[in-house]
């Protein structure tokens, strides 16, 4: 059995949660990677010295196989999640309203109140979630994702509470703009839209949003980072950024 403490990362096979499962293993974390391209997460497994396992967190029997291949565990990063659509709450489609809340909300419930009994036996547990900036304003055009994220906030921050004298500490990560797939994703595949989302600034890189989350995964026990906003310094708020090059 490895002498390593087990960190479990979802969303990993590419992005924030690829970076993330890179940094916390250079902390010294055994991570176990979870994801639906298990074709991209053997690779990067086998890079860190990891274990790649297939996970959709949309799915209770997904997420069951997942955890019992899963004794122990120190750390949790509840990554996985996106968006879909960017239309007016009068044209929302219901399907991608439905999506978002699956992964981000109901996915992260599934994820953590899983591994949550491992946590807590470890001594020492630690649960991150990233969620983002649009879980702290509102916007048009976006109600379906801020609302899934604001959820998925509230989630984690009633555990604040809820775990209170329990040895876990709860840690909210917020990012603004990163250069991932997430607005492919929100576009359904349209690089040349995503790719105007970025232009004319420098966005956050996804090893930037790493190595805050290993940065607050690594300090002493009894110190609980609650909530990390990290944007790209051409961006004040989710809607409004600074495009001057």
């Amino acid at each position: 059995m490895s002498t390593r403490p087990t960190a479990v990362v979802t969303g990993a096979s590419s992005g924030i949660g690829a970076a993330t499962a890179r940094a916390l293993a250079k902390c010294g974390f055994r991570v176990v990677l979870g994801a639906r391209r298990l074709d991209r997460l053997e690779p990067l497994a086998a890079e860190i010295d990891g274990v790649a396992l297939p996970l959709d967190v949309t799915d209770t029997d997904s997420v069951a196989a997942f955890v019992a291949q899963v004794p122990e565990c120190r750390l949790l990063v509840n990554n996985a999640g996106g968006a879909k659509g960017l239309e007016p709450v009068a044209e929302a489609d219901e399907q991608d309203w439905r999506w978002m809340y699956e992964t981000n909300v109901i996915g992260t419930l599934r994820m953590t109140k899983a591994l949550l009994p491992a946590l807590i036996a470890s001594g020492d547990g630690h649960i991150v979630t990233v969620t983002s900036v649009a879980a702290l304003e509102v916007y048009d055009n976006g109600a379906g994702y801020t609302g899934a994220k604001h959820a998925q906030a509230m989630l984690h921050r009633t555990l604040r509470g809820e775990l209170l004298g329990k040895p876990v500490r709860l840690t909210e990560i917020a990012p603004g703009m990163v250069d991932t797939e997430f607005s492919v994703v929100r576009f359904e595949g349209d690089q040349e839209k995503a790719d105007k989302v970025y232009e004319g600034l420098t966005p956050l890189s996804a090893e930037d949003v790493a190595d805050v989350i290993a940065f607050t995964a690594t300090r002493p026990s009894h110190v609980n980072i609650d909530l990390v906003v990290l944007k790209p310094r051409a961006q004040a708020t989710a809607m409004r950024a600074y495009r001057g090059g």
